[in-house]
């Protein structure tokens, strides 16, 4: 019985008629039309705050301290001495020692520094030459794990450290667009063309065949027309960033969830799941960029089976918690039940023709605990490593003060300026993301070494098998 001093829980004594009187009339299609209206200049306006005048983002300037601790490593002092020895080199704006530096600025820096600086000091990061660029898809059934934030400072990571950087957005919602500050007009302007292009060739291989045989061709319609006559290059538009470019997305790229399988079941030949990387190989995107990230929606669809065939590297973000632990147990499953079903599929058929087996095969998979809070949820997260093993990372990415605003502000944190917080607060910050890079990085490293040593001994092999021939 509750005491004069201990007031019912709020969902007691709920009148009905009252709370009837607080309901509007039954809602109409029309009425989500509205509400996606206000949702679209709400978002326009928040995205656009803290954007220049002209309502395009541009990226904030990097101090002589960021430069020298986290961007070229030398020594503030000798940094200064070789800007005053070599006046064509980018001064930055400000005075005196406080001096500001754009990120172009910085890599034109890291370029005399790697001609003219000490050995062995790592101005550039190591990119072997004549090897494709590594694609990283970022997936996760689950939504709300951190996965465009972590995709999105990934892409940022490589970019304050040299590499050039292509962004591919799979998810609907646009997230990552938003982020980088992309316009995206309709579906002809994300991946979908991309896709449609691929199913156009192979049903121009198809018909082909179908001719020398004598039979009727399969319909080609006016939208696989018009994929044939577009290209990556076309779509892919520059970003704030000068060394990222994006291919955005928005609402309609998820009609391609429905068109896909309408284009199989009037192909059946057609391999679905390569459309994505077909293009990245045919189009020269893979020799055009040294990483490609691929953003993937919350749901193993279509566009994400594409965005995994396509991928080097999985990254696979969770929460320290027990759903999400259980959803990405659930995730791995279906990945297997899915990729071994189209393996399966294949294997019969190119078995029966007398071709060699496929599989799918990824250099490395890695899950990332996001948005870790230590006090916690350590002991959780020390379950989930033990029974994910070596498919986790070692470094979780801690929730901090300053992740938190930077995702309010629609901004990465580097692309926060230090200035608005403590400096132990943007050290702590920026730490979260720097060690997932660098655990990130050891992997692409890593998996590009061994690509070149297998070439290297593929090559010594043939030049071996031409002298003895």
């Amino acid at each position: 019985m509750s005491s004069g001093k201990d007031p019912l829980p709020p969902y007691f004594n709920i009148h009905p008629a009252k709370a009837a009187e607080r309901l509007s009339g039954p809602i109409d299609t029309a009425r989500f039309a509205k509400a996606a209206a206000f949702a679209a200049r709400g978002r326009q306006d928040l995205a656009e705050r803290g954007y220049a005048p002209d309502g395009r983002k541009r990226l904030r300037r990097f101090s002589t301290w960021e430069v020298c601790r986290y961007l070229i490593p030398v020594a503030p002092a000798h940094f200064r001495r070789v800007l005053l020895k070599n006046p064509d080199l980018p001064q930055g704006q400000g005075e005196g020692n406080s001096k500001w530096f754009s990120l172009e600025d910085v890599l034109r820096l890291r370029d005399h520094f790697a001609a003219e600086g000490a050995a062995g000091r790592e101005y550039r990061p190591w990119r072997p030459e004549g090897l494709p660029a590594k694609t990283i898809a970022v997936a996760n059934f689950k939504g709300g794990v951190g996965k465009t934030s972590t995709a999105a400072h990934l892409a940022m990571s490589a970019a304050l450290d040299g590499y050039k950087v292509l962004v591919i957005d799979l998810d609907s919602q646009g997230s990552m667009t938003s982020i980088l500050g992309g316009k995206v007009a309709d579906e002809w302007s994300t991946a979908f063309p991309l896709l449609a292009k691929d199913y156009a060739l192979a049903l121009q291989d198809e018909n082909r065949v179908r001719e020398a045989a004598g039979q009727s061709p399969l319909p080609f319609d006016e939208t696989l027309t018009e994929a044939l006559t577009i290209t990556a290059q076309d779509l892919i538009q520059t970003t704030h960033w000068p060394n990222i470019d994006l291919l955005g997305a928005q609402l309609n790229l998820y009609w391609a969830e429905f068109q896909v399988p309408v284009w199989r079941l009037g192909l059946r030949g057609w391999p679905l799941w390569d459309a994505l990387g077909n293009a990245l190989v045919n189009d020269r995107l893979v020799d055009s960029y040294d990483i490609i990230i691929l953003d993937t929606p919350p749901a193993l669809g279509y566009l994400t089976i594409n965005a995994l065939a396509a991928a080097d590297i999985l990254l696979v973000p969770l929460g320290a918690s027990f759903l999400e632990f259980d959803s990405t147990g659930r995730f791995f499953d279906m990945l297997y039940s899915t990729f071994a079903s189209i393996e399966e599929g294949e294997n019969a058929a190119r078995r029966r023709d007398g071709l060699p087996e496929m599989r799918f095969e990824w250099d490395a998979v890695r899950a990332i605990i996001t948005r870790f809070d230590a006090g916690q949820q350590t002991d959780l997260a020390n379950v989930i490593q033990a029974y994910f093993g070596d498919f986790m990372t070692t470094y979780r990415q801690e929730l901090t003060a300053m992740v938190g605003q930077a995702g309010e502000q629609v901004n990465g944190i580097y692309e926060a300026d230090y200035r608005e917080f403590n400096r132990d607060t943007y050290v702590r910050g920026r730490e979260t993301f720097d060690r997932t890079w660098a655990e990130v990085k050891e992997l692409i490293l890593g998996t590009w070494w061994r690509d070149l040593q297998m070439q290297q001994t593929e090559s010594a092999m043939m030049a071996k098998e031409q002298e003895n021939g």
